[in-house]
């Protein structure tokens, strides 16, 4: 009679345990709409619910209001000069940070929701395209202090009083696309932003040697009107 151990088989292969995969950040935000459906929320909340990913949520937040179509009058000079404070804190190496008073803003519940509704919807759509690639640029320091140094400026030009069309919207999506890239880990979107960015400057350097009239004329040409 034998006594050798019975030999037994393992019932997963190698590798087939594997962790869930991270939830998408669209997901994290519907999640927040149904936590705080009830009660006002203040800045400072979203950030800490979304752990370390708080301040590139808040960019991405920031600049929604810019590239959809919701109501956002004299938003862009209060809104651009947050934008500016955190891209200026992320260029030279430090924590962000924000003024105590400005995370005990309250947004009421219904605002709220309207606007983490549309970035969802947003943040779906880019999802489809992010991914993590082009390592090198989340791994070196040098590339999240310039995206800071974008968006710090993207956010001053934002806060311009300018009422010409474009002038919001084109630092607004110089800002989402780097933030949305840091949220991701995806470099693709880093010089996505650098586009974005190179095509702001432009647009405020023909306002700026140019005025509106030379705007007005290249819109024209666009349109073919």
């Amino acid at each position: 009679m034998s006594t050798e151990t019975p030999r037994l088989e393992p019932t997963l292969a190698p590798g087939a345990i594997e962790s869930a995969p991270p939830r998408t950040f669209s997901a994290e935000l519907r999640d927040l709409v149904e936590h705080f459906k009830d009660r006002p929320v203040r800045l400072g909340e979203i950030i800490a619910a979304t752990r370390e990913r708080g301040y590139d949520f808040v960019l991405v937040l920031l600049s929604l209001p810019f590239i959809t179509p919701l109501s956002i009058p004299g938003l862009s000079t209060p809104l651009g000069f947050v934008i500016a404070l955190i891209g200026l804190r992320l260029a030279t190496g430090q924590r962000p940070w924000l003024p105590q008073r400005l995370l005990r803003h309250e947004l009421s519940a219904p605002a709220f929701a309207k606007l983490l509704a549309a970035s969802s919807r947003v943040m779906s759509w880019l999802e489809v395209f992010l991914r993590p690639r082009l390592g090198f640029v989340p791994r070196y320091a040098i590339f999240q202090r310039t995206a800071g140094a974008m968006t710090a400026i993207a956010g001053g030009l934002l806060a311009l009083p300018v009422p010409v069309p474009f002038t919001n919207t084109l630092p607004a999506w110089t800002v989402l696309l780097l933030a949305a890239g840091a949220l991701g880990r995806d470099g693709l979107f880093f010089f996505g932003g650098c586009a974005a960015f190179a095509a702001t400057l432009a647009y405020f350097s023909l306002l700026a040697f140019g005025g509106t009239a030379a705007v007005e004329k290249l819109w024209h040409l666009v349109a073919g009107t």
